[in-house]
């Protein structure tokens, strides 16, 4: 451990015994590790900015509680018998490119959502924090969802391609009777994300999201702005590779409605021209990264971009005469996807069996995914 003062890491190797009452603890060894020079100074400057620290640790918390709320609710509606919750919490921070620290390259991603509160509420054994093993292993943390795709919607005929419009777009390709070494993946770039993030700004916060589309339905295109996005050094990478609100959160969306406002663009054509960025940011992710490869019978569209009508009839038009599907369509609601790739990473984590595919992270090698935190009640038998 290290203390408050921050100087160093103590360790100590231990020999516990069961005994009854209380275990049998006997010291073996033990030694301090002084932190390299500027660490200690590093940890006590972050401790002097208390206000961010202050909402990060509170917002944890308070998820957790939201989080474990909605399981809660969820199991009472479904009348279900529940042995195990798997939570990906709220992304804050997502920092897949390496950075260096001496001889180390690390990467780093921030999920909140406090676990412990989940499994102290639901007293159920709960999975959490899957994306850090991953990017110990030396991926991205992302693209997490490609094997749960591969159990939901593999075909032994037809080559599937699942998009997911999140805040985020990801797309998952599953050849015809594909094993799991033969899927692609990878992250295309912004799918609500950007264009909530324009709407709420140019609207004074009135709107939340473009619903239905109508603000873009309505604009014109700035293509001098749409060429400046599309040209962004995230669509000169090939995969794996993964994005977040780094590249495509608050810092973009400042920059987009200043140059809006200073070349006179409409609000209804920056909604417009963000909202085709985000067509063309997965039309361009399949045109360079799929359709060279594989013959596409259908894409499955799921995430809460699907209830956005002109988003979805804007992608079947670019992407014609391939059929654009929701994945309702195919037997699975679309808005359940990602939560249900979850509870499957989760299971496989509590199973010991690794989740992430390291094709589509960059991992140098597959993992168990996540961090389990026992409940306060035992399940009659394993998943």
């Amino acid at each position: 451990m290290s203390g408050t003062s921050a100087d160093g890491i103590d360790a100590a190797l231990v020999e516990i015994t069961k005994d009854d009452p209380h275990p049998r603890v006997k010291l073996l060894h033990c030694q301090h590790r002084p932190y390299p020079p500027g660490i200690r100074e590093r940890i006590l400057r972050l401790a002097s900015h208390p206000d961010a620290l202050r909402e990060v640790c509170h917002l944890n918390v308070l998820l957790g509680e939201f989080f474990a709320q909605a399981a809660l609710d969820l199991v009472r509606l479904a009348g279900s018998e529940v042995m195990l919750i798997g939570s990906h919490g709220q992304t804050v921070c997502h920092l897949p490119t390496p950075v260096a620290e001496g001889d180390l390259l690390l990467r780093s991603t921030l999920q909140i959502g406090e676990p412990c509160v989940i499994a102290d509420r639901t007293g159920l054994c709960t999975v959490a924090d899957f994306r850090p093993r991953d990017m110990a292993a030396g991926g991205e943390g992302a693209p997490l969802t490609p094997y749960p795709h591969y159990l939901l919607f593999r075909h032994p005929e037809r080559c599937r391609v699942i998009v997911n419009l999140g805040g985020i777009s990801n797309i998952t390709m599953l050849p015809p009777g594909a094993s799991l070494a033969e899927v692609v993946a990878f992250d295309a770039g912004p799918g609500n994300v950007l264009i909530d993030g324009v709407v709420r700004r140019i609207s004074e916060g009135a709107l939340e999201y473009d619903v239905d589309g109508a603000w873009a339905a309505s604009g014109k295109v700035n293509q001098t702005l749409l060429k400046r996005l599309l040209g962004l050094p995230f669509f000169r990478r090939p995969p794996p590779r993964s994005a977040g609100q780094e590249e495509f959160g608050p810092r973009l969306v400042d920059e987009i409605v200043t140059e809006a406002n200073r070349e006179g663009i409409a609000p209804i054509d920056l909604a417009a021209t963000v909202s085709t960025f985000s067509v063309e940011a997965v039309v361009g992710s399949l045109t360079g990264h799929i359709f060279p490869r594989q013959t596409v019978d259908e894409i499955l569209l799921c995430g809460g971009g699907v209830r956005n009508r002109w988003l979805r009839q804007a992608l079947a038009d670019r992407l014609a005469p391939c059929p654009v599907l929701p994945t309702d369509d195919v037997g699975f609601p679309a808005g359940a996807v990602e939560a249900t790739a979850f509870a499957v990473l989760a299971y496989l984590t509590f199973t010991e069996q690794p989740g992430n595919l390291p094709a589509a992270t960059g991992a140098q090698r597959p993992v168990p995914l996540g961090k389990i935190i026992p409940g306060t009640r035992h399940p009659k038998s394993t998943p």
